[in-house]
């Protein structure tokens, strides 16, 4: 049963990258979409509230915790439901054979086009998927191979890198409602933005269950070669420390880290966090660092930049829990 799961003041510290979070009042992993769907009414039957965690990146955790319930999501299941061309492809063979044209260039003209669709429960890992995929052949989900995220976590804040988007590949979503309702949503209804949709903005009200992404054939080798280049530059651009990932949003047409390393914030520190000697967009955590360090330092840094460049930066991660 999902109540012999649940732990009171679980400290959240263990379950985020920055290494930093104060204690649950209650947590429960939920490792499929039942037991997901279960947590959620669960805490909703004992009017709680609900914070639905992935791998725990991108979010700074207050050190006095979350009240209420932490659902950790491992829900990971994933399936390829839908060749979409397949029919098409066969009534087009015929239509060749028929009227005596190159079966052969149209095949490959074709193939080119194919299509897939590929549902995923919310919980699945979205760099362990782009891999799963690419080795399979099927482009579009690469720029995710170093993405720390979930898949429901990508799909409520439009995760991207490398110039890519979750909006750029999203069919639909599936998502359980404030009335405990399932519904697939399509990309239009999710309202994407830069590193926002409508499900971010409404983050008590929704629960993303699965979601559904269209990628192209490609050659296998092709796949994995962008991967590696991917992560060749992740490996020598950021820091490899305890962080939250990318601190504050790019402005338009500039880089927040271009502004913070130009500021002269490398290694700014505040206790034990400071801006990363790597990349000036990640706080790192050098030792036993603390929700308030991290709040004084984005200060600091959002002052400097602020003063020396006329721009506000603006946060990319979420900043949760008990205020204090």
């Amino acid at each position: 049963m999902l109540e012999s799961k649940i732990l009171r003041n679980e400290l959240l510290a263990h379950h985020t990258t920055l290494r930093i979070g104060g204690p649950a009042e209650y947590f429960v992993r939920a490792d499929s979409r039942a037991e997901l769907i279960e947590a959620v009414q669960w805490a909703r039957d004992k009017q709680l509230e609900i914070f639905m965690l992935g791998n725990g990146s991108n979010i700074l955790v207050s050190d006095a915790g979350i009240r209420g319930v932490v659902i950790e999501n491992h829900a990971d299941q994933r399936e390829i439901r839908e060749k979409s061309e397949s029919r098409e492809r066969e009534s087009r063979e015929r239509e060749s054979r028929e009227r005596g044209g190159n079966l052969e260039d149209e095949i490959r003209e074709r193939e080119s086009r194919e299509r897939v669709r590929v549902i995923a429960d919310s919980g699945a890992s979205l760099p362990g998927l782009a891999n799963r995929l690419a080795r399979q052949g099927w482009r579009g989900l690469e720029w995710a191979i170093g993405v720390p995220a979930t898949v429901g976590a990508a799909v409520v804040t439009n995760a991207g890198a490398h110039g890519g988007a979750v909006s750029d590949i999203l069919v639909r979503a599936e998502i359980l409602d404030s009335q405990n309702e399932i519904s697939w949503w399509t990309r239009e209804k999710l309202r994407y933005e830069y590193r926002a949709s409508f499900l971010k903005a409404h983050p008590k009200e929704f629960v993303v269950l699965r979601a559904e992404f269209e990628l192209e054939r490609d050659d296998a080798a092709n796949c994995i070669a962008r991967m590696n280049q991917y992560t060749e530059h992740r490996r020598h651009t950021q820091p490899t420390e305890p962080s939250v990932g990318s601190m504050f949003k790019n402005p338009e047409g500039d880089y927040a880290g271009r502004l913070i390393e130009q500021a002269g914030l490398k290694g700014m520190r505040v206790g034990n966090v400071e801006v990363s000697r790597v990349h000036a967009n990640f706080f790192v955590n050098v030792g036993k660092g603390t929700a308030r360090e991290i709040r004084e330092l984005v200060e600091i840094v959002r002052g400097r930049v602020g003063e020396k460049f006329k721009v506000g930066l603006e946060l990319e991660i979420q900043v949760v829990g008990v205020n204090e």
